[in-house]
């Protein structure tokens, strides 16, 4: 097993409310995320601590079904989630925090173990992370700015 790490921060003029619900709500992902062919939520009720989604992506070439469930939960604030079993598996996480009357900073942190064959690939495929999250957040940032 090899770590795949990442924090990245984008600043945004969006309320911070706005920006926390869509990013929590993960059946939006796939609306932000490229790579992301679908989400769905598998648990009942209220989003919190314990929801889980099932989701396929294309990642490196290779197709990835998981699962993720939400190990933390703070509305409006922070969520947290992890992925337990797969190819790749960690936590990730989304914390906003308000920068102003209707701005805001959004935190992603990834902390992930790969393993298999993709263990030798960490340096290329953290450098593909990158690049995905950088063009996910710019997604993002219009979506929350222009709508």
């Amino acid at each position: 097993m090899r770590r795949l790490q990442l924090e990245t921060r984008i600043e945004l003029r969006a309320p911070a409310s706005k920006v926390f619900n869509f990013v929590a709500d993960h059946t939006n992902a796939p609306r932000w995320q490229s790579g992301l062919d679908e989400i769905r939520r598998i648990t009942p009720g209220p989003i919190g601590v314990g929801t889980e989604h099932e989701l396929t992506r294309r990642f490196a070439g290779m197709k990835v079904v998981a699962r993720n469930r939400f190990i933390a939960y703070e509305p409006g604030r922070f969520v947290a989630f992890e992925i337990p079993s797969g190819k790749m598996t960690g936590v990730a996480s989304y914390l906003v925090e308000p920068t102003g009357a209707d701005t805001c900073r959004l935190t992603s942190n990834v902390d992930f173990q790969v393993g298999g064959l993709a263990r030798f690939a960490v340096p290329l495929l953290t450098v593909i992370f990158k690049r995905d999250v950088k063009k996910a957040l710019a997604t993002l940032k219009v979506l929350m700015e222009h709508h």
